[in-house]
């Protein structure tokens, strides 16, 4: 019966796991995508150069 439990723990553990990190490459593409977007269509600077699209 132990064993039993054990191994449905892991699994529980393992699948919430894979759902975590499904999640986070999904979250880590969306902002890699805003980012290039907001690389590509930043204006140009005051002083004739590229300005930064972000402000930090």
């Amino acid at each position: 019966m132990i064993p039993l439990l054990l191994v449905l723990l892991l699994i529980l553990i393992l699948f919430g796991a894979g759902f975590a990190l499904d999640v986070l490459w999904w979250i880590a593409l969306v902002v890699l995508v805003v980012w290039l977007v907001g690389f590509l269509m930043r204006g140009p600077a005051p002083g004739g150069g590229r300005a930064r699209w972000y402000r930090w």
